[in-house]
Formats: C-alpha cells, structure tokens, sequence
C-alpha cells in the first residue's frame, strides 16, 4: 500500500506539496524540493479561512506545517 505522504514532496521556499514529477513550484516557481517534510493543511479560502492567515498562506492549495530545510 502506498501512503499518502509518499504521493508528495514540498517545495523548500513555501511548503507546497505538490506531486511527486513536478518540477517548478506553481505557488512560488521555486525548483527546490525535499521529501522531508510533516503534517499537512489544506487551504480552500485563503481570504475567509483562520487556518490560512495564521500559517501566513495567501494561495489556495496543499501545504506542509513543517519543512526541514526550509528558507
């Protein structure tokens, strides 16, 4: 069985997850990724979401709570 978190890796700038082939990052174009990365939040509203303003996210998608390395 393959896991969720196998599925994705997260970008080292702004913690999107994205898939696993992608190359440049569609939040922040950055091309620095890392498979080490923990939890997960998703943002649907970035302007009516809580969640979205106390994580300092302003774009919609998948994010990592936690990145090592991340800038």
């Amino acid at each position: 069985m393959v896991s969720r978190r196998s599925q994705f890796k997260a970008c080292k700038n702004c913690g999107a997850l994205v898939p696993r082939d992608t190359k440049i990052c569609p939040v922040c174009r950055s091309t620095q990724f890392t498979d080490n990365w923990d939890g997960m939040i998703i943002i649907i509203d970035p302007k009516e979401s809580i969640a979205s303003s106390m994580a300092g996210r302003d774009k919609p998608g998948m994010y990592a709570i936690r990145v090592a390395g991340k800038k």
